[in-house]
């Protein structure tokens, strides 16, 4: 589940920023790659090469330029390393977390900090904490219990400070504070009693507050001193509320608005402060707009993204196309990816993501035209089998148009055309949000079930985000019905096209994917040959009776979208949409997994539902992680998790199964109940 409360969301750790564990199996990638080639099969991926450690992710270079950072693992869990960036090979880690993963890290304006946050055990109350790069000491900048701090602005003109948000006065809304990063004082600005966010200046001054509506939109109202005005200057309802502020120009004078009002994409207009005349910049019929690259020290949009069936860079700078251009060139086929730039914009971090070989991440020198290969996040994968992801568009039942992508294994597309030889087993994986959206690149998940023998069909069913306010309030108040058709539409689509057969199609996703997974076996009992829920909701009144408090601005939304559990229609709707009530009727196999400390899909959640099955005397297998949260971060719990979804799936499906080994046992999980149900799984749990 995510939130659609938050003006600024606070550096989320992804699904795929992974650790790494040691190969059960004693054969390395290439030997298993040599002995499957010699019987003309396809290559086994380890599981541990696809979601173990990188060996290096998420570089980052200093504003001023003199330093390289990225994450990398310390005793196998993954930690933030710095390097002088003339010298990358003298890289030393900076920070030693020993219990959870890092999820990531930014660097300070002044380049003497770097600075990361990090919750317990996956309770999502993150800390920010800074390392000091000549003392090496490590400083806690928020010091609460039960808080979660999100950033609000950064700045060139004040690089030793930032504004943050933070809730530790009331748990539901986060009060704007100014951080002095070395000294360590917090100073409150406002409260943010009522308000979804605020927007801040390159000078750290609060322009704007966010404030839901009762229409299920926000008011947007200009902030002078600390003081918000009585009126705000814009409002929205709930058809555009992806309308909101993307920031300042480093002046000032300059506010950039992603707004839908009067079309049903995003556009991006460039407001002047001073008359409030807007500016059209870009619009694209197909799908909102997404990322875009702004001038290091001016803060001026030089290019934007449009997100369909894959990313395209349009440039508003000729100078920044004729880099990117270059860049194409020397990387070759794949995206092409800026993910940092010094304050003078000599130096870029770029990669490229190919999707089926190994993507690589490279220093870049503008002015000398000069590439530089700093590493391989995955090496143990650039012999491996990995396969493309065809975008494509499936059509619902209704005749919405919905994205989608492909992944086929090797031997179901010997030609490589992403057409299907024959058909294969498939396995549609659901995406989380529900307000949220698949894309195309490298993914992990698709390229382990592919190399298993599976196709893997993701799908942008509606009221996923990115293709435009009509496709997105077309799931409003759809959860178990129209939303969930569109994955049988889809599931029809693969069966006609040859993909597969309707008896050999599994349904896997987590949080929202987790959620129609139960849908999947609960409301269409015998669509799926089985289903693999992870941290997804069961009841929908429980899930929004337990919602962390900071998302209270986006309540009304929520409850808007999903249906209002303060009304009896509202009632009504959610639990004719919750698996719950129709545990009774399940008859395929079930795998659920669930993260103990998960704040916004509790445990419950997942105890419920295997409960009522328990009651019926109905199959299910259920594995609880007493150390995790809302998904997976901890490496051995991921691989562990995945071997047991592997075997699962193999004994459903047919697949191919990496033996579970000492997977399960290296990993925290608790076999609640149902070991019995999942080949060697009785066995493997055994400690």
């Amino acid at each position: 589940m995510t939130s659609s409360a938050s003006a600024v969301r606070p550096f989320a750790p992804t699904l795929l920023a992974l650790a790494s564990l040691a190969l059960s199996a004693t054969l390395t990638q290439s030997a298993v790659a040599a002995t499957a080639n010699a019987r003309g099969e396809t290559p086994l991926i380890a599981r541990s090469a696809l979601f173990g450690n990188p060996v290096k992710s998420g570089a980052q270079l200093s504003p001023d330029g003199q330093w390289l950072s990225w994450m990398a693992p310390v005793n196998g869990v993954m930690n933030v390393w710095v390097a002088p960036a003339d010298k990358p090979e003298a890289a030393k880690a900076v920070t030693d977390s020993k219990d959870r993963p890092i999820p990531g890290h930014f660097w300070s304006g002044n380049s003497e900090q770097v600075l990361f946050i990090k919750d317990n055990a996956g309770d999502e109350n993150f800390r920010l904490y800074g390392v000091d790069l000549k003392s090496g000491q490590q400083r806690d900048y928020t010091p609460y219990n039960k808080v979660r701090v999100r950033m609000m602005a950064r700045s060139n003109t004040r690089p030793d400070e930032l504004l943050i948000g933070i809730n530790n006065r009331d748990p539901r809304w986060h009060d704007v504070h100014l951080l002095n990063l070395k000294t360590g004082e917090l100073k409150l600005l406002m409260q943010g009693d009522g308000f979804a966010g605020f927007l801040g200046d390159d000078d750290l001054n609060v322009r704007m507050a966010l404030r839901p509506n009762a229409a299920g939109g926000q008011d947007f109202f200009p902030v002078q001193n600390g003081k918000t005005a009585d009126k705000p200057v814009l409002s929205t309802t709930l058809e555009d509320s992806a309308t909101s502020p993307l920031g300042y120009t480093r002046d000032g004078k300059t506010l950039y608005w992603m707004d839908s009002r009067e079309r049903d994409t995003t556009a991006l207009f460039a407001e002047d402060v001073a008359s409030g005349k807007r500016t059209l910049l870009a619009e694209d019929a197909r799908a909102d707009l997404g990322a875009s690259l702004r001038d290091p020290v001016s803060g001026v949009i030089q290019a934007y993204a449009v997100d369909y069936l894959q990313t395209e860079w349009k440039f508003l700078d000729k100078t920044l196309k004729a880099d990117f251009d270059w860049l194409q060139k020397q990387l070759g086929q794949g995206e092409v990816i800026v993910s940092s730039r010094t304050r003078a914009d000599d130096k870029w971090i770029v990669g490229i993501d190919p999707v089926s070989k190994v993507a690589a991440t490279y220093l870049y020198d503008r002015k000398a035209k000069k590439l530089q290969a700093l590493y391989v996040a995955r090496p143990e994968l650039q012999d491996a089998p990995l396969v493309p992801m065809q975008g494509l568009e499936i059509k619902a039942r209704d005749g919405l148009i919905l994205p989608s992508y492909l992944s086929l294994p090797k031997e179901a597309d010997k030609n490589g055309d992403g057409k299907a030889d024959k058909p294969v087993p498939l396995v549609l994986f659901v995406h989380g949000g529900p307000w949220a959206r698949d894309g195309h690149g490298y993914n992990g998940y698709h390229q382990w079930l592919a190399n298993r023998g599976y196709a893997v069909l993701s799908v942008n069913f509606r009221a996923s985000t990115g293709f435009g306010k009509k496709f997105l309030n077309a799931g409003n108040k759809q959860w178990g019905l129209a939303m969930h058709n569109d994955l049988l539409d889809a599931v029809d689509w693969a069966v006609k096209q040859g993909v597969t057969t309707k008896d050999k199609v599994a349904i896997m996703g987590g949080s929202y994917g987790g959620y129609a997974a139960l849908a999947g076996v609960a409301f269409t009992p015998t669509t799926f040959a089985c289903a693999v829920d992870i941290v997804g909701p069961s009841n929908l009144e429980t899930l929004l009776s337990t919602i962390p408090p900071y998302w209270e601005a986006g309540k009304k939304q929520m409850y808007s979208r999903m249906g209002d559990p303060t009304t009896e229609e509202g009632k009504a709707i959610l639990r004719a949409a919750s698996p719950l009530y129709k545990a009774d009727q399940i008859v395929r196999p079930l795998l659920i997994g669930q993260g103990a400390n998960d704040p916004r899909v509790k445990q419950a959640e997942s105890d419920q539902i295997v409960q009522a099955m328990q009651a019926k005397k109905i199959p299910v297998t259920y594995v609880l992680y007493p150390d995790e949260g809302h998904g997976f971060n901890k490496p051995n719990n991921r691989i562990g998790f995945n071997a047991v979804a592997e075997a699962f799936l193999g004994q459903c499906l047919g697949g191919r199964v990496e033996p579970l080994g000492e997977t399960v046992r290296q990993s925290t999980a608790q076999i609640v109940t149902g070991a019995e149900h999942v080949p060697g799984l009785e066995a493997a749990a055994k400690k």
